[in-house]
């Protein structure tokens, strides 16, 4: 059993322990889901704010155990060395397991096409170091190892890592460009979703630019300086242009593919090598077809 004497005030538990031992903050926090760590002797919440002569005590181990297991997958590896791992992700493909899903993420492939992913996210992310929605399409990066993985963390905090992204906007934007900075936090109707507001909230901007107009839609890139959860999505309803087919935040009836939401374009610099590297990824069938219906419209064809 590990003991330590807080000698500092009001952090976070998880962000204190993090910094003193060699866990990271999702690991922390799965400790203290698995009460292992105790403050005082009593269970402490994640948030909780240490004070000068607290008492920590890890109790026990974290388990080791974890319900992903591999499955073989077809997976659309677009880069890989023995550090990173570029993957292009189909439209309809969880990343990492949740709500019940434990056979059916990328998660579940990765396992199944190598041993070696990185663990700072816990076991039920291995290699995961962000994340794209279930139905949003394009490039993911994926750390093999934890010194990897701690390095690309730092560089997406830091905005050193550039992600673009093609979607297709119910209506026509008339401005060129426009930069939506907008806090987003958890609708408190529908904890499903993510809105705009005050209450609860993160910092959250979105660089647009129109690619082309059509009749009733506009095709726009965008550019992410922050990554909240349903970003995007959430921006581009809050602007009152939501992403076309969108089954959470529009009001419409959607196909299976879901929003028309593409992740087209990633650079980073190799966590390792420290190389500049650049991928791009071609839209995915369904939303060119669509696209390409709308250019025939367009020309009377």
């Amino acid at each position: 059993m590990k003991t330590w004497i807080v000698e500092e005030n009001d952090i976070r538990l998880d962000k204190y322990l993090a910094s003193i031992t060699e866990y990271s903050r999702s690991q922390i926090e799965h400790m203290l889901e698995q009460d292992c760590i105790l403050i005082n002797g009593q269970k402490p919440k994640p948030s909780y704010k240490v004070k000068k002569e607290d008492k920590i005590e890890f109790v026990k181990e974290l388990k080791n155990e974890t319900n992903v297991e591999p499955k073989k997958m077809a997976l659309n590896i677009v880069y890989e060395d023995d550090d990173v791992i570029v993957v292009d992700k189909p439209s309809g493909l969880v990343v990492h397991p949740g709500s019940g899903n434990y056979d059916n993420t990328l998660a579940n492939g990765l396992l199944y096409h190598t041993k070696n992913l990185s663990d700072v996210n816990g076991l039920e992310r291995p290699g995961i170091v962000h994340r794209i929605d279930k139905d949003t399409s394009g490039l993911l990066l994926v750390a093999k190892t934890n010194a990897a993985h701690q390095v690309l963390a730092s560089d997406f905090k830091e905005k050193k890592v550039s992600r673009k992204y093609v979607a297709l906007l119910e209506g026509e934007f008339q401005s060129r460009h426009a930069i939506i900075d907008a806090p987003i936090g958890r609708d408190e109707l529908n904890r499903k979703r993510m809105t705009v507001t005050a209450n609860n909230s993160k910092h959250a901007v979105t660089h647009l630019t129109v690619l082309k107009r059509y009749v009733g839609y506009t095709l726009v890139e965008l550019k992410l300086e922050t990554g909240r959860t349903h970003q995007i999505r959430v921006h581009m309803k809050y602007i009152g242009y939501p992403v076309y087919n969108d089954p959470v935040y529009t009001n419409k009836k959607c196909t299976e593919f879901g929003q028309f939401l593409h992740s087209k374009e990633l650079d980073f610099v190799h966590p390792i090598t420290k190389k500049n590297l650049h991928f791009t990824s071609p839209l995915p069938k369904e939303f060119q077809n669509f696209l390409n219906t709308l250019e025939e419209k367009e020309t009377g064809l």
